[in-house]
């Protein structure tokens, strides 16, 4: 008995509805995959190496003999596990994909749709679902708008603001949140970096949710964030944009590095961090750096940092502008928010919102 593998393609998705399985191995559903996905590997990622070696090195039939020897065993966990979410879920239509919608998607889609449980394979795999997203971006890149660029030193509560003013319906672009990275040497302590795939597909679907508003809020970035490269577009946008210039006390912004990055649960990582910057460091302060982390003392290390590396550098940054920015001063996160809300409602009326 044979049963005929059913293919959708990336148009007819039900983004919101259906139930995705991506049997692709941990490490590909890591990098990217299509909203929320479960993934359900058919091979581990040592196990997909050791095929694609096979491949490579002795012929197709062996690695694809040596994927069904591996399979073969898993079969009864894989049905188990789809019948389960079918029985679970009986009203989202259940489509299974790997990278290109070739042998492990049909594979899986083949063997538990002859034991019963009805699913799809998506054709073109999430490659397709990746052309997609990048065609997405190319029109969005096309659109003109108007950019209000929020800057301020490290630790001004960027971040923290933006995200307010997103919960309250701002067109606010979260690139630090998108990339899972805070922008430093420090910026992947505490938060799952995205691969640049992912962060793509985010910000798309984020430009998206904002739709036509004539304005987009972003943070002052530099062109990398961890792993991520920001789109020509925003950089662009952010080099011709409006820039307001946050200020926040000195004392306070240590306070704040110091509760983001939790010395008390991430000290290796930090310690690893100052490693990485050590030798842009003056040898007097790498010093007293050393003596500091050996007696625990983060908040006077963090205050270090800024007063002689991070705010020189943006200072230098800052300059390099040839527009000025805006300042608004700030106490307390509350009164940020609503000086800049003020300060949002000035710019909407300039360019015409």
């Amino acid at each position: 008995m044979t049963v005929q593998v059913k293919q959708i393609t990336i148009e007819e998705l039900r983004y919101e509805e259906d139930l995705y399985i991506d049997v692709r191995s941990p490490g590909e559903f890591a990098e990217y995959r299509l909203p929320n996905a479960i993934n359900i590997p058919l091979f581990t990622d040592e196990e997909r190496a050791k095929i694609g070696a096979t491949y490579k090195q002795k012929s197709r039939d062996e690695a694809i003999e040596l994927g069904l020897s591996i399979y073969a065993p898993k079969l009864e966990a894989f049905f188990k596990r789809l019948k389960g979410l079918q029985g679970e879920m009986p009203n989202r239509r259940m489509v299974v994909y790997c990278w290109r919608g070739g042998m492990r998607s049909k594979t899986v889609a083949g063997t538990v749709g002859l034991l019963g449980v009805k699913c799809y394979q998506l054709e073109g795999g999430v490659r397709a679902f990746r052309k997609v997203v990048q065609e997405s971006l190319e029109r969005e890149a096309i659109k003109k708008k108007d950019y209000l660029v929020v800057a301020g030193h490290t630790g001004s509560r960027k971040t923290e603001i933006l995200q307010i003013l997103q919960e309250r319906g701002y067109p606010v672009v979260d690139l630090e949140e998108l990339a899972g990275h805070r922008g430093s040497v420090f910026g992947h302590i505490g938060v799952s970096p995205n691969s640049q795939k992912q962060f793509e597909y985010l910000l798309v679907k984020r430009l998206e949710e904002i739709g036509n508003s004539p304005y987009l809020i972003i943070e002052g970035e530099s062109k990398r964030l961890g792993r991520v490269v920001i789109p020509d577009f925003i950089l662009k946008g952010k080099e011709n944009g409006e820039r307001i210039e946050l200020t926040y006390p000195f004392w306070s912004r240590v306070e704040h590095i110091y509760q983001t990055y939790q010395p008390q649960i991430y000290k290796e990582k930090i310690q690893e961090a100052i490693g990485k910057i050590s030798k842009y460091l003056t040898h007097d302060l790498r010093n007293e750096i050393i003596v500091l982390q050996e007696q625990g003392k983060y908040k006077q290390i963090f205050a270090k940092l800024l007063e002689e590396y991070y705010d020189p550098r943006y200072a230098y940054t800052f300059d390099a502008y040839k527009s000025s920015a805006s300042q608004i001063e700030f106490e307390e996160l509350d009164e940020g928010v609503e000086k800049l809300i003020s300060y949002i409602e000035e710019f909407c009326l300039k360019i015409g919102n």
